[in-house]
């Protein structure tokens, strides 16, 4: 799916408020040449290229090699790299923070969960976890998405926050948003952004 959408992915999602505001007060937060994972880079805007641009270092991982070589050009400064999340080697303590911005909606609540316990084990001590899903208690059902069919799963606000409350984090900042989509026949997508500390 991500393969077919590539740029337009973008333009639909880049110019998020609140995915700016997110990245803002994590970047308020991050020690100068911070390591970050960008978990589901996409085309690394906005994420990769906002955290690059203040002088971290960043891993982009994404299954889509399109979306990765979309990456490697826009944002030169970042590394990237095609890779399943769900298998990448995490070592204890690795990064100072990690962005998870919508990229487990396609994995089953088993599969989020314990990539969230992964996170966690793959931040340093206080790190941060910037990340953001769609809040809807939703489980491997057929949707369209910008023209194209995929299956989703997720979970309503207040579990998804008590999963990530669940794997070691505290809640610093919350905020739930509306995007429109490009299409005018497609209700606003429902946003939730947590901004947290590994504890």
């Amino acid at each position: 799916m991500f393969d077919a959408l590539g740029a337009d992915y973008e333009r639909a999602f880049a110019h998020s408020p609140a995915h700016h505001e997110s990245l803002r007060r994590l970047l308020a937060e991050l020690a100068p040449g911070s390591r970050v994972l960008d978990v589901g880079c996409g085309t690394g805007r906005p994420t990769a290229r906002t955290l690059v641009d203040a002088g971290h270092r960043v891993l982009g991982v994404d299954v889509s090699p399109v979306m990765v070589d979309l990456a490697t050009r826009q944002v030169p400064g970042g590394s990237f790299a095609r890779a399943d999340v769900r298998t990448l080697d995490l070592a204890d303590g690795s990064y100072d923070a990690v962005c998870v911005y919508f990229s487990l909606l396609q994995m089953s609540r088993d599969e989020q969960v314990r990539l969230i316990h992964r996170i966690a084990r793959a931040l340093v001590p206080g790190g941060r976890l910037a990340i953001a899903t769609v809040p809807l208690d939703v489980e491997d059902v057929a949707v369209d998405f910008m023209g194209q069919p995929v299956r989703v799963t997720s979970f309503d606000a207040e579990a998804f926050t008590a999963v990530v409350t669940g794997a070691g984090f505290t809640v610093r900042w919350s905020h739930r948003a509306a995007l429109e989509l490009p299409d005018p026949n497609s209700p606003a997508e429902p946003h939730l952004f947590l901004l947290c500390e590994r504890t």
